[in-house]
């Protein structure tokens, strides 16, 4: 009897520093630590969100769940009309579906971990979108 053949899956990757992805908008700058689009996961993503002092994110809803681990920095979260102040070691989980603006008097460092098709739904944008620092 032969042996069957298998083909080793693999069980483990590495991010390189030098293989993450950096996106600049106006309030902010992510980096993208592991996604799909970079080859590491397949259904969740990770990314850093790092504020100016000062900053005000956009008003807007995710579609899924995510968890917002603060590592540096203070940072205020309205979430579905609830503001939740937030210090460095803080982590705050939004549900899915939840409308949420982050706000930063000093600045603010943060790490975050979602699902990779989570959508974007903005009043300029009701149809939403894949951000590319998810994706």
């Amino acid at each position: 009897m032969t042996p069957a053949v298998t083909t080793p899956r693999t069980t483990a990757t590495v991010v390189r520093a030098g293989d993450t992805r950096q996106t600049e908008t106006p309030n902010a700058s992510m980096t993208t630590l592991a996604s799909p689009s970079l080859g590491q996961t397949t259904a969740l993503a990770l990314w850093r969100v790092s504020y100016p002092a000062g900053a005000t994110g956009p008003l807007h809803v995710m579609d899924s769940e995510q968890v917002w681990a603060l590592e540096s920095g203070s940072a205020s979260c309205i979430v579905d009309g609830a503001r939740h102040d937030l210090a460095a070691g803080d982590t705050l989980r939004i549900a899915g579906g939840s409308e949420r603006q982050f706000t930063t008097r000093d600045g603010a460092r943060f790490v975050v971990c979602g699902h990779a098709k989570a959508v974007a739904r903005t009043e300029a944008n009701p149809d939403g979108v894949v951000p590319p620092w998810i994706a």
